[in-house]
């Protein structure tokens, strides 16, 4: 079974040197349109750019091939790939588009797809959580219900994260649990963007505590139910906080 414990952002900047810095710099630049589709980049330039070495460049190229914002062509140099060849749903692209100045088409594209996993998933889970993930779901209840009375939304983000990624481990499906990183960072984004009541709503606190209640005696129905409020509920939140796109 997964370790349900809060982890943190594994696909966060790591420690600020220059890998991180450029890659979060160029991946940032091709996400936000700066770098649109088809502009052709060297290495040299990429290295002469941001004053690191050809092999750091080489690697973030590498990285950013990975997630499909480029390609190498031999003869013509890395160009960017078009935003529908994109792993969207990587975490660090949805972090980095969450950032950029198409923050609310991102952020609207992703409750869509919250509004259809999650209930489901909890529904799955309520089939097949083990006593240790239902254990962890109670255990996030309670630390959302304490720091939300602070309110240290730093703190609450950690219990509200280790729910989602519990619940959508205890699915027995990896499909759905792949997804874990993604709405991590959809909740990080959340706060990071100011797009949090400043005081988390009781209402929606209750839901959570409704889902896992409904996961640990096996009420699919219940379970469904709760967590199709708890994202319509974020939704509405995001919306009436929305500020301007950065």
């Amino acid at each position: 079974m997964p370790d349900p414990t809060p982890q943190p952002r594994a696909d966060s900047p790591r420690d600020g040197g220059p890998y991180d810095r450029v890659l979060e710099r160029l991946g940032r630049r091709v996400v936000d349109g700066e770098l649109p589709p088809g502009t052709v980049l060297a290495l040299e330039g990429i290295a002469a750019e941001h004053g690191v070495s050809r092999t750091v460049a080489r690697e973030v190229v590498r990285v950013l091939e990975s997630l499909n914002l480029l390609v190498s062509r031999r003869r013509v140099g890395v160009v960017v790939r078009p935003r529908e060849q994109w792993t969207v749903l990587d975490p660090r692209i949805v972090r980095w588009r969450l950032a950029g100045p198409g923050r609310q088409a991102q952020l609207l594209a992703l409750s869509e797809l919250r509004l259809a996993v999650e209930p489901v998933a909890a529904a799955l889970a309520a089939r097949h959580a083990t006593p240790e993930q239902c254990g962890a779901l109670v255990e996030a209840v309670v630390g959302m219900t304490v720091t939300a009375r602070t309110p240290d939304l730093t703190a609450y983000l950690q219990h509200d994260a280790r729910f989602h990624r519990t619940l959508l481990g205890a699915t027995a499906n990896d499909a759905f649990a792949a997804l874990a990183g993604t709405l991590t960072e959809v909740l990080a984004g959340r706060t990071e963007h100011r797009l949090m009541p400043a005081q988390p709503v009781a209402q929606a606190i209750a839901w959570h505590r409704e889902v896992a209640e409904a996961v640990s005696v096996g009420d699919a129905d219940a379970a469904e139910d709760a967590m199709r409020s708890i994202v319509r509920e974020a939704t509405a939140a995001m919306a009436a906080a929305s500020v301007p796109d950065a």
